[in-house]
């Protein structure tokens, strides 16, 4: 039975939240079914529910099972909808809606359409640059400029229209003015940097995805510790390793001995404590850790 575009949209919201939150590759392929059966595909409907650009960004997962099954579907919506593009073309005759009226010279007036509204380069080379946009917003040097870096943070292997991106680097380069402005304090540059870094971090793709969706607001990203801006594997890594470093601090410590006949060639104390180890082949003396209590200098011997 189709989904209707609430349901798509809940359905994209799960996916969204399942991949930021690191779960397994095949919880992801039961909602990844789930819209492969349930969408209708429409342009209009792909296009409301953001559902073909959430689902594109998994192509790129690293579970080979959830990359090609995303890559089906977009294939099969994107067939789908030239399909009805194709069934809807204007005959020769016809004039089409969109089609470039006549001006009183006899010209073709140009079409509404420009570079804002669609690609012109891969996703993987975008800039704001590439892209056509004029990220001259606000009419000052330096906030346009971070509008740009925003930009080209947010567009990497994005498939969204440059004039959708223009937008949210706005939205956020205005939350970063508002937070840590004005633009010539130095908390204001240091912040954009640190958030442009964020974006284009090859191992958190999913931290675009998640600010150009509108999961993020940019008053939320802007705000966000560094901790939040990682990625669910990197925040899992960390977790190990802390996990780690407390096991082995609770492991009881080797029980050291103090000397008298030892002497410290540092300070000439005699207050050492000592620790043996076989280091060497077993017909050989066991070798001895030694740290002076008194000036803290450690040798072995």
């Amino acid at each position: 039975m189709p989904m209707d575009a609430k349901e798509i949209e809940l359905k994209a919201k799960a996916l969204t939240k399942a991949a930021t939150q690191n779960e397994p590759p095949v919880n992801i392929v039961a909602l990844l079914k789930e819209l492969q059966q349930g969408v209708r595909a429409t342009e209009d409907l792909l296009r409301s529910t953001r559902v073909g650009i959430i689902v594109n960004k998994f192509k790129q997962h690293k579970a080979p099972e959830v990359a090609r099954l995303s890559s089906e579907i977009v294939s099969k919506w994107r067939n789908e909808v030239n399909k009805q593009k194709a069934g809807a073309s204007p005959g020769p005759s016809q004039r089409s809606s969109s089609s470039p009226r006549p001006t009183p010279n006899g010209t073709a007036a140009p079409t509404p359409s420009d570079k804002a509204s669609k690609l012109s380069v891969p996703p993987d080379k975008r800039t704001w640059k590439a892209d056509g946009v004029d990220v001259n917003q606000t009419s000052n040097r330096i906030r346009d400029s971070c509008i740009g870096l925003m930009y080209d943070g947010l567009c990497l292997n994005a498939t969204e229209a440059p004039r959708t991106v223009l937008a949210k680097a706005s939205s956020v380069e205005a939350a970063a003015f508002s937070a840590f402005g004005p633009e010539t304090k130095e908390q204001y540059r240091t912040k954009i940097r640190s958030l442009y870094q964020n974006l284009k971090n090859k191992s958190n793709p999913m931290l675009r995805v998640r600010v150009l969706s509108g999961e993020v607001t940019a008053e939320h990203f802007v705000k966000m510790t560094h901790d939040e801006l990682r990625s669910a594997e990197q925040q899992e890594r960390d977790r190990k390793i802390q996990k780690e470093n407390m096991d082995k601090a609770m492991v009881a410590q080797a029980e050291r001995s103090i000397s008298t006949s030892l002497q410290c060639g540092k300070c000439g104390q005699r207050k050492v404590t000592y620790t043996e180890a076989q280091t060497r082949s077993a017909d050989e003396p066991m070798t001895l850790f030694c740290t002076c209590m008194n000036c803290g200098k450690s040798w072995r011997q």
